[in-house]
């Protein structure tokens, strides 16, 4: 069998072959294959162990390389490592000896420059502005540092040339002054090896060499013109985007000042904002580098830059793409919505409540959680006893009105003319409503049958929310929104939930509606599962996984969502989710990135392909070119002191703050809640037992009620009469599903003061 021949050592390049390496005095000198990359010199048994076996690895940055004899040699980095190498004759050593001496040049001067970037960086001049002008910038820098390398790598040629030349020199000398025999032989083979060793060297040099001056031919003069023109072309246009805005600006008040128009057109927070987007768009062309990672696990589709031609059309036709993308985004701030005559702000003459900012800091309190916990494995988490310990000091009906947090986004999607733009914020608002929970793992109160919760934040934000437990097992709670605003949500959500002992699964069953009345679009979804992990041992952590599916019922659009779930040896980012929107065709227009936690942005797809099958099962994926993405939601940051409050939000904050008016029956007015607030648990404690007592002997006495009235005894037996206050049961138009839907009548008792249908629940 023939062995492979080692190739010339060159800077940089590979070098591997075969070499004996001294094992212990039984087994002596072994073969072992040894490969030189990057400043590490690695052996293997074989050469068929490379790809799954290395036997052992030594960093020649830190290395000594000593000659013993004519075959032999020892690399050591003066620790544990120490190889005792022979090779297959003294040429054959030499060719090991001067590619170890390149690669420990190389690996000594990149660690030296490592140790040194802290300082470079510090010095160095800011890169130019812009993500363009940034990334040519660091293209310029790594050419430098490649042909800065390749100026040592000559220098370090230069001095093993000189060093064998020597050394042939002195051979030649000798050569001079022996006498013909035995030992002419010997001297002449000697010569004949140097003079081979020189010829390597010399052509490693030659190679760098080579190199540079490609490398050197190829981008200097060019590299420094292409940059000059970028530099002069960025100022041109930054000069003439500022030349059109001021122009724009005068013809707006010159139209102003001759015709009177609306105060919404009007408005010069719409000219800033409309000539911030002309810019923005403009600058398209200099983004072409910007675009999303593929997710590697979970991610169905790629996303890679669109072609610079869709670029150059965003930055002439403004009102084509880029009305699809950023102007609605633009015009939809608080100040062009409180200078809407239509909107209900305008009308506002009251000033408005103002909320609490702080609740009393939750007191610390041990609890031995698995002498809870340890019978309850299986059992559903609304039959489990729980003690007030474990939960946060609002119900489960205020915890579903915080979903309401972004409402703003349901605001900016309501004036959108594009159906398929407003489903991306519809898809935006839903993963929003997982934000509030990403440190929440206090466990909310259950609601009492026929407890209710009212959120009026209609002087702030033009919304009216109404909740009401409609079901106790399973526990279900029915939620309808009004906006003034253009939309209307509600749902009905039922909770299905399961101890695992390590983990808490929590299951939402039951389809959100959100209906906007200027286009009647009407979107359902569901929610995704909220796992609670380390529930025994460990520090508490709240994960969300799975998939939504948002359609549009009118027009058959659609968006799908997926929540990555956490994975430890996931190299993704944590919380990760993405999306698509497509038509009715399947046709995507938009791309969805983000996590659930912190922020969500979308893109607009340009064009799309089938990849290779590189994802899950050897399926393929798509490949999506997209434009620049753009912001669609961005977290709120939680109040100061936020981790003694429960991790609760502004909103959530206000949500147990006393109000006058409520109906008997709202979550405000719970005792045992009212009291955890406080901070104190004991008498919350006492009073929550008394409650769902009182809640199980009105459901005896219910049932009992239902069998003496029923016709059949079956029938009282097994159907609680049980009927919704504010919401009725009957089968949703769109969905087909038997859900509870508003029936009116709650608002205009409250402002009639009426409350005598409202059952004693506390």
């Amino acid at each position: 069998m023939s062995e492979p021949k080692a190739s010339t050592p060159t800077p940089g390049d590979m070098y591997k072959g075969w070499l004996f390496k001294w094992t212990n005095y039984i087994k002596g000198y072994q073969r072992r294959w040894f490969v030189l990359s990057n400043g590490l010199l690695s052996y293997y048994r074989t050469q068929a162990e490379m790809g799954h076996t290395c036997r052992g690895t030594i960093n020649l940055a830190t290395a000594n390389i000593a000659v013993e004899d004519s075959c032999n040699f020892v690399i050591s980095n003066g620790g544990a490592q120490t190889y005792h190498l022979k090779a297959s004759s003294e040429v054959e050593r030499q060719r090991w000896i001067t590619a170890l001496e390149l690669a420990k040049a190389k690996a000594v001067r990149m660690q030296a420059e490592s140790d040194d970037s802290g300082d470079d960086c510090s010095t160095s001049s800011p890169p130019p502005s812009g993500q363009g002008g940034g990334a040519r910038n660091s293209e310029v820098q790594s050419t430098l540092r490649t042909l800065g390398s390749k100026v040592e790598d000559l220098s370090t040629c230069n001095d093993l040339i000189a060093k064998h030349g020597s050394a042939l020199q002195r051979s030649l000398s000798e050569l001079e002054g022996v006498r013909l025999g035995g030992e002419t032989g010997d001297k002449i083979r000697q010569v004949t090896e140097r003079a081979t060793l020189f010829r390597i060297t010399s052509n490693a040099m030659i190679n760098a060499c080579r190199d540079f001056l490609a490398l050197a031919q190829a981008h200097s003069k060019r590299w420094q013109k292409a940059l000059q023109a970028e530099r002069e072309q960025r100022v041109r246009l930054e000069e003439t985007l500022e030349q059109l805005a001021k122009q724009h600006n005068h013809l707006e008040r010159a139209f102003r000042g001759a015709t009177v128009l609306p105060a919404s057109q009007a408005s010069p927070a719409g000219e800033a904002k409309g000539s911030a987007s002309v810019k923005g768009d403009a600058s398209d062309e200099d983004d072409e580098n910007e675009f999303f990672d593929a997710m590697e696990d979970v991610a169905e589709f790629i996303t890679v830059p669109a072609d610079p031609k869709y670029h150059k059309r965003s930055g002439s036709n403004i009102s084509g793409i880029s009305s699809e993308i950023g102007m609605d985004d633009q015009s939809l701030d608080e100040q062009s919505l409180a200078s809407n005559p239509e909107s209900p702000q305008s009308q506002e003459v009251e000033p408005v409540r103002k909320r609490r900012a702080r609740i009393p800091d939750k007191p610390n309190y041990s609890l031995n959680l698995w002498s809870i916990m340890k019978n309850c494995i299986g059992k559903e988490l609304s039959k489990i006893p729980m003690p007030v310990n474990f939960n946060e000091p609002i119900s489960m009906l205020q915890r579903l009105s915080e979903d309401l947090e972004y409402s703003e986004l349901l605001d900016k999607g309501a004036k959108c003319q594009s159906a398929l733009e407003q489903l991306c914020y519809v898809a935006a608002f839903t993963v929003s409503s997982y934000s509030t929970t990403v440190h929440r793992t206090g466990k909310p109160f259950n609601p009492l049958l026929g407890e209710t919760f009212e959120l009026d934040r209609l002087r702030e934000s033009g919304y009216r929310s109404l909740c009401e437990q409609v079901s106790h097992h399973p526990p279900a709670a029915a939620h309808h929104v009004i906006s003034e605003r253009g939309w209307t949500l509600r749902q009905e959500i039922a909770v299905a939930s399961k101890f695992r002992g390590k983990y808490l699964s929590i299951m939402p069953l039951g389809s959100i509606h959100c209906i906007f009345e200027k286009s009647n679009n009407h979107y359902t979804w569901k929610k995704v599962t909220t796992t609670v992990h380390n529930i025994i041992v460990g520090k508490l952590w709240i994960d969300q996984s799975g998939e939504i599916d948002i359609v549009n019922h009118r027009t058959g659009d659609r968006c799908h969502l997926k929540f990555a779930p956490y994975s430890y040896f996931s190299r993704d980012v944590a919380r990760k989710v993405t999306g698509v929107v497509a038509d009715k065709e399947g046709k995507a227009h938009f791309v969805l990135s983000g996590t659930w936690d912190e922020k969500m942005e979308f893109s607009r797809v340009m064009q799309s392909s089938r990849g290779g099958e590189n994802g899950a099962e050897g399926k393929q994926k798509t490949v999506y070119q997209t434009l620049r993405a753009r912001e669609l939601w961005r977290k709120n940051p939680l109040p100061e002191g936020a981790e003694t409050m429960y991790y609760f939000s502004s909103l959530a904050l206000t949500l147990n703050e006393p109000e006058e008016g409520v109906a008997p029956t709202d979550s405000r007015l719970r005792p045992d809640q009212r009291l955890m607030e406080d901070g104190r648990w004991e008498e919350a404690n006492v009073e929550k037992q008394r409650l769902e007592e009182k809640q199980r002997s009105v459901r005896r006495e219910r049932e009992r009620e239902a069998a003496r009235t029923a016709n059949s005894a079956e029938e009282g037996t097994h159907q609680d009469s049980y009927k919704a206050l504010w919401f009725e049961r009957c089968e949703d138009p769109a969905t087909g599903e038997a859900t509870h839907i508003y029936k009116g009548g709650y608002w205009e008792a409250k402002e009639q003061g009426s409350w005598e249908a409202c059952p004693d629940i506390f």
